[in-house]
């Protein structure tokens, strides 16, 4: 689609269905400038490899001898409030809209972040799960998100090979690794030789991108690091 086009087909949008606030309902974005204020960001001193909060900034207890595949997991945000709203509306209530906002988001944390990166990769959903949705949420993030950090979105390699239970129903982080041992495979080995980003919405263990990350580095990817929008603390 033409830029103009494009322009004029987002003012028609905006003008039939008007975006309100998640968090207060003023009209104008999903996530208006005061609410954003009021987000719960998840600032250092973290764990280095999981990202969840760590006074003394070393490997928290349940890293501590975890053999983890995925490189380092990072996110600006606890998994609450708006921002846990706007992904509830984003992933279970089709509102595909709110992607661009979420990502330019992403785009204000990797500003201010050291990830290494070449190419991104959405966590993939099992094809059953795809159907039932009608779309994967962690590809619209990184769809958006790549434009505006100018990287490739490699959304055809890792693939969900096996289904399993939805992670926010398994209780422990030892189910929720078994839950997602051995889903994920590469279908090539493009991503060979790659630092990868590696995206998903919501992570609370790392479990599923560290399942994730083990197919990526066995496909041939140098690295991997976890990227979320949220962090279940």
């Amino acid at each position: 689609m033409l830029p103009q086009l494009a322009k004029l087909r987002g003012v028609a949008l905006d003008f039939f269905f008007p975006r309100w606030c998640l968090g207060c309902g003023k009209e104008g974005d999903f996530i208006c400038s005061s609410c954003r204020k009021m987000l719960s960001h998840l600032n250092p001193p973290f764990c280095p490899r999981c990202g969840c909060p760590q006074i003394n900034g070393v490997l928290c207890p349940g890293c501590v001898g975890w053999q983890a595949n995925v490189d380092a997991i990072r996110s600006p945000f606890r998994f609450d409030g708006v921002i846990r709203q706007a992904i509830h509306q984003l992933k279970y209530q089709n509102l595909r809209a709110i992607a661009p906002s979420l990502a330019r988001l992403l785009l204000d944390y990797l500003n201010t972040s050291s990830i290494p990166g070449e190419v991104l990769v959405p966590v993939p959903l099992h094809p059953k799960r795809l159907r039932e949705r009608g779309y994967n949420q962690s590809y619209l993030l990184a769809r958006e998100l790549g434009k505006l950090v100018t990287l490739p979105v490699v959304n055809d390699c890792l693939v969900r090979k096996r289904p399993a239970l939805p992670q926010a129903r398994t209780a422990t982080v030892a189910e929720r690794r078994n839950n997602v041992a051995d889903a994920f495979v590469c279908r090539d080995d493009r991503l060979r030789d790659k630092q990868v980003i590696l995206l998903d919405d919501v992570s609370t263990s790392g479990a599923t991108l560290d399942a994730g990350a083990a197919a990526l580095k066995a496909s041939g990817a140098t690295s991997v690091w976890g990227l979320v929008l949220a962090r279940e603390i």
